[in-house]
């Protein structure tokens, strides 16, 4: 692959310095061919640092107090650090996550209490990013769950959810309270496609926990559905509370701060927070259903910039590792 590029830089520098068949290789092209073919040969190195990149999820706890009612034996932080669970109950009452069926063990879930409150932090900025589905951002599980209709079968009746306040922040200090999300409520976490309600054998397909559901369903329109319905309706999202963050103003956070509800007998209890990943175009970004030679030009020309398109990772500058997640994605047709 790296061959084929540097043949690609060297075929567009003869372009840009021949004249009526000439071979005459202009200084700016060779200058370009260099400082192209030195990226290129990175790849590797490239390649294994984003292995070992940002992560999706909470990766520190900056501080926590119980509250009030906070249940005993959950109140560890750390375990909202990490993915949402799939499977709970496990050497007790194993089952798979489901809206039905949330996580439950005190190494799952840390309960808030009345007057509690947890602020967790991601190793990087979540980001305000037009490409994510339905423009949300930042997604926050807790053990919310499906009341039934009928019993055992899995149709929703209505939404058993002890709310919990949810403010954002780019640097720890100025905080801004979201708007009609509370942190244990809509959507229950959904570990995987492919199993039931109730399923005591985790399933072999799994959701997506950087995937919202679509905001704009309620439990008018869930409610009666039975659980297939359901799991179309969640359309692979593993569940959680959305937040667009750039509807409250502004355009990257760092910083969740979870607070407990204000009423006795209520104790939201938090799994995990998860940024959202962006729907990527994998790599084809001048959208010719190929991943090719014009898409590197495109990329390696948006070096450093913040252009949404090429920035493949949706951390907010093109560089290395989407240079790698591209010439991972190349594809032979299309090349020059």
């Amino acid at each position: 692959m790296v061959v084929m590029v540097a043949m690609f830089i060297f075929r567009g520098g003869c372009r840009d310095g021949c004249r009526d068949g000439r071979a005459a290789v202009n200084r700016g092209a060779v200058r370009r061919m260099h400082a192209f073919t030195q990226r290129v040969l990175l790849v590797p190195a490239l390649i294994a640092c984003a292995a070992h990149g940002e992560s999706p999820f909470a990766t520190e706890v900056i501080s926590y107090n119980a509250g009030v009612g906070a249940v005993a034996g959950f109140t560890t932080p750390m375990v909202a650090l990490g993915q949402p669970e799939r499977f709970t109950g496990e050497g007790l009452f194993p089952a798979c996550v489901t809206p039905f069926a949330p996580s439950y063990r005190p190494n799952e879930i840390v309960s808030l209490g009345v007057g509690g409150m947890l602020i967790l932090a991601f190793d990087h900025p979540v980001r305000d990013d037009p490409r994510n589905p339905h423009g949300i951002d930042l997604l926050v599980f807790g053990n919310s769950f499906f009341t039934e209709l009928k019993p055992g079968a899995g149709v929703g009746g209505a939404l058993a959810s002890e709310g919990g306040r949810i403010s954002i922040s780019a640097d720890g200090v100025a905080w801004t309270v979201v708007r009609n999300v509370v942190a244990d409520g809509m959507f229950p976490t959904m570990g995987y496609i492919d199993s039931g309600p109730y399923s005591s054998v985790a399933g072999s397909v799994t959701t997506d926990f950087l995937r919202p559901v679509n905001p704009t369903l309620t439990m008018n329109d869930l409610s009666g559905l039975d659980y297939e319905s359901l799991v179309t309706l969640y359309d692979g999202s593993g569940g959680g509370a959305g937040v667009d963050i750039g509807a409250h103003g502004l355009t990257i956070v760092r910083y969740v701060r979870i607070e407990g509800a204000m009423s006795a007998g209520y104790s939201p209890e938090i799994d995990a927070i998860a940024d959202v990943a962006p729907i990527s175009n994998g790599g084809d970004l001048d959208s010719d259903g190929f991943v090719a030679a014009a898409d590197l030009a495109m990329l390696l020309a948006a070096w450093n910039s913040d252009d949404v398109a090429a920035d493949l990772d949706g951390n907010g500058v093109v560089g290395a590792a989407d240079l790698a997640q591209l010439l991972a994605a190349w594809t032979s047709s299309g090349t020059p």
